[in-house]
């Protein structure tokens, strides 16, 4: 057998040639993949043109898929396209390039326990200047959370990875770098899903418009970089920019150019800011939604951190809160899915043939639904993680930070600044949700949730 004799379910319908491009839902493809998984089960594909895509959600289908001597990670759209921002970094390199292995190795020490103790003080007055920032709007401004929680996510990632300060909380207009990767990431993903001739025609200033702004964030970067490398030392300053200009690869005793540096930063910029801003934001919305649960978590702060400051140990002691960040990352993985690409021919299933660099993809939306969370499972439930509760092929059926080797690098230092913003976030505050607001995700790269707005006092 071979993936051209493979049979799975499809839309109904499916037109000569076209396939099933006249039902191709592009603004909302995430919650539009879980959804069809919904309809056509575990395994079922769309076929456009000559292009086979194959979508898997069911736990045992995926466990095989994220076996990495048979598969890899791939780049599926946009992640191709989002190379044109941030070239080989972490997250948009293939397994095989060298320059992913020499970089994990430089950058691994940098999210040990040592190092993440060390990020600790800025994560906590960045957090506090989002409060100093809340308090002054005051208790009747109706606070827009998601853009907030980018700036906080930005703010935290540009200190910790290189120093930079982009104040963001004192601007009336977001940096100029800022505004430029903003953009570039919207076009990114709409350009994804068009064709060549449609750019190059409708979309033809948009698309010069990006490779401005492309231009404009490299500029910024390299600035930033050539800046540091000609600098005195700072024996006292170790942020990842210093570790990535004085580590060695361990394999080649080479270190990363300064483009591999650029490269670097920029996934650090797309992809922990994006996620980390995407947790706490749908984590807001259920705090202010679920006054019992945001009660739960004060009481769990008093008793662990007392009234001073929360140290970089107690971080790890606020179980209650770790559950509620845990199942806002179940409900809505900000990554919603990743692909996955065969090695060589093989079969999942026993009956689904894959030839070698065929790909599928992830549907998270819906693993994170499986049956095994229980009937609830479209439920918010902190108290589903309990040990009691929680299913017993955890491993298979919860991967918001992907799988294998290609994990997200950066999970750990996620965890504590989404932790420790929560936390002194809801020990300032009491929060109030807008009335008649449902919950609607907008996605871009990643998803977050769309016109969410709160009040605090």
């Amino acid at each position: 057998m071979t993936g051209k004799s493979r049979v799975v379910p499809h839309p109904p319908r499916r037109i000569p040639v076209l396939g099933d491009l006249l039902t191709m839902h592009v603004p909302d493809t995430a919650e539009w993949g879980w959804k069809d998984a919904d309809t056509f089960g575990p395994i079922y594909e769309r076929k456009y043109v000559n292009l086979r895509v194959t979508y898997v959600s069911g736990p045992d289908l995926v466990a095989e898929v994220n076996d990495d001597t048979s598969w890899d990670k791939f780049l599926g759209v946009p992640l191709q396209d989002l190379r044109s921002i941030a070239g080989d970094g972490l997250f948009t390199a293939e397994t095989t390039e060298p320059n992913w292995a020499a970089a994990h190795a430089v950058l691994a020490p940098a999210f040990t326990q040592s190092a993440m103790r060390t990020y600790h003080g800025v994560i906590t007055d960045t957090v506090d200047r989002l409060v100093q920032y809340w308090r002054e709007q005051g208790p009747d401004t109706w606070l827009n959370v998601a853009p907030d929680m980018n700036n906080m996510a930005l703010e935290v990632i540009g200190r910790v990875a290189f120093g930079y300060d982009f104040d963001s909380f004192a601007r009336a207009e977001p940096h100029v770098m800022v505004a430029s990767l903003l953009r570039s990431m919207k076009y990114v993903n709409r350009a994804a899903y068009s064709f060549p001739a449609a750019e190059a025609t409708v979309f033809r200033k948009q698309r010069e418009q990006h490779r401005r702004d492309v231009a404009t964030i490299h500029r910024f970067i390299d600035d930033i970089v050539a800046t540091r490398k000609s600098a005195v030392h700072d024996s006292d300053r170790r942020d990842l920019l210093d570790l990535m200009l004085d580590t060695t690869d361990p394999a080649t005793g080479q270190r990363l150019s300064d483009q591999n540096i650029r490269d670097q930063i920029l996934t650090f910029l797309l992809a922990g800011q994006e996620t980390s801003a995407g947790v706490l934001a749908f984590a807001l919305h259920y705090l202010s939604t679920r006054p019992e649960v945001a009660d739960r978590v004060r009481d769990e702060i008093a008793e662990v951190c007392g009234s001073g400051p929360i140290e970089f140990e107690q971080v790890g002691k606020l179980r209650y809160l770790r559950k509620v960040v845990d199942e806002t990352l179940r409900l809505w993985p900000v990554a919603p899915g990743y692909f996955r690409k065969a090695k060589h021919d093989t079969m999942i299933g026993g009956q689904y043939p894959f030839d070698a660099g065929e790909w599928v993809f992830v549907v998270l939306l819906k693993l994170h639904r499986d049956p095994s969370w229980g009937p609830d499972a479209e439920t918010f439930d902190p108290d589903r993680w309990n040990r009691d509760r929680v299913p017993k092929n955890l491993a298979a059926v919860y991967k918001p930070f992907g799988t294998g080797m290609r994990a997200c690098i950066g999970r750990q230092f996620a965890y504590h600044e989404i932790v420790l913003t929560l936390a002194t976030v809801l020990r300032t505050f009491e929060l109030e949700p807008e009335p008649g607001y449902e919950l609607v995700v907008e996605e871009s790269v990643s998803i977050k949730p769309g016109g969410l707005r709160i009040k605090v006092r």
